[in-house]
């Protein structure tokens, strides 16, 4: 795999380090997670990670973590500026013990700025990119996508993103550096196409929210109820998808090309009242082979089960029997593998053994971490 024989040193945090853990584990990298307790029932990331529980406030599992730091390649810390220097683990440290280590700082407001040292969640981080005042329908207040903007698509996915640069530059240089990776700048980055094309008429008609091309203001692009409460996703943007929708929908004098809002009420009723006239699966056999851009809104448990999900395998079932995506994009020859392993099984439990083998630490030495109560070995789970 890509990342083969990369070591990762993860600092337990919420959501967005985890999944930058995952994606680096599911590419091949050795990455172990420190965190406070062996077994962190909130951290649902840590299939294929190895797992240490270290008490990081006291002087012994500061020491041991550096020690750890200095076998590593990569370190991932969610904390907020100044944490780790308070557990002398800051990188003006850790990458003098370690030059060549990439010392990745996944924050919301990074680590400058009036903001770097303030709390927040994905909801405040994509308000503060300008992104969410962009979500939301006509006349409604901005509706956040879950979490997923600023955590990971902004957090994560861009914090492993710049450590795989740095891993690059660090190929040709021989030295690592610090990745400042703030959700608010991930999130406004993976949206720039939301800002850089306010010029095209076209795309953005009104300035209001809801009032546009993507963002609930077209009827061909939107979302509709069936006969059976479930929904079908139309995407009829191109004037020959629209053609098609509006044969096959059985509205052949619907028009794509109206400018006044009670013409687009009026087109979207229709719309609406014709999808509710079959169910969803009646609307999917219709437009299954018909490139209209309309397509079904598969409910997140029955997406193992579509054939297209089936074909190409994108989803497994993990051991305990939770739905998970494949890695993410597919390369030819040195593909992701999802692990199925929880970090709290024997070969798991094993492979964290093994990190503290590196450590060369004594047995005089593990049994006085381990009474100290700094270090907590993983324990299999019980098999009922």
């Amino acid at each position: 795999m890509p990342l083969k024989g990369i070591k990762v040193l993860e600092f337990a945090g919420l959501a967005p380090a985890p999944f930058c853990g995952k994606i680096l584990a599911d590419f091949g990298a050795k990455v172990t997670v420190i965190d406070r307790v062996p077994d962190n029932q909130f951290n649902c990331m840590n299939h294929g990670k190895r797992v240490l529980a270290i008490n990081l406030k006291k002087p012994q599992g500061q020491n041991l973590a550096r020690k750890l730091c200095k076998t590593q390649d990569v370190l991932i810390e969610p904390f907020r500026p100044g944490v780790m220097e308070k557990m002398n683990l800051g990188p003006e440290i850790l990458c003098k013990d370690n030059p060549g280590l990439i010392y990745a700082r996944l924050t919301g407001f990074g680590q400058t700025g009036r903001l770097a040292p303030r709390a927040g969640h994905d909801i405040n981080y994509a308000a503060i990119s300008g992104v969410l005042s962009m979500l939301g329908r006509k006349g409604e207040k901005p509706l956040p996508p879950i979490n997923i903007l600023a955590d990971f698509a902004g957090g994560s996915l861009m914090c492993a993103f710049g450590i795989c640069l740095a891993l690059l530059e660090r190929h040709r240089s021989g030295r690592g550096q610090i990745v400042d990776s703030a959700m608010v700048d991930g999130a406004a980055y993976v949206a720039s196409w939301l800002y850089l094309s306010r010029n095209i008429p076209a795309v953005w008609e009104g300035k209001e929210r809801g009032t546009n091309w993507l963002d609930g203001g077209a009827f061909y692009y939107d979302t509709y109820e069936t006969k059976d409460g479930k929904y079908m996703s139309v995407g009829a943007l191109e004037p020959q998808f629209f053609e098609l929708f509006k044969k096959h929908l059985g509205l052949p004098k619907l028009s794509q090309f109206v400018s006044q809002d009670q013409e687009k009420e009026a087109a979207k009723a229709d719309i609406t009242a014709a999808f509710l006239q079959k169910t969803q699966s009646e609307w999917t056999a219709m437009f299954e082979d018909i490139d209209a851009c309309v397509y079904p809104i598969l409910d997140w448990r029955d997406v193992m089960q579509h054939d297209h999900n089936k074909m190409r395998e994108s989803f497994v079932k993990l051991d305990d029997n939770l739905i998970a995506p494949k890695p993410a994009p597919r390369l030819s020859r040195s593909p992701g593998k999802l692990s199925t392993r929880s970090s709290n099984s024997p070969e798991a439990i094993e492979e964290a053994a093994n990190v503290l083998g590196d450590l060369k630490l004594s047995p005089v030495e593990l049994e006085e971490l381990v009474n100290d109560r700094v270090l907590i070995l993983p324990q299999p789970s019980a098999k009922l």
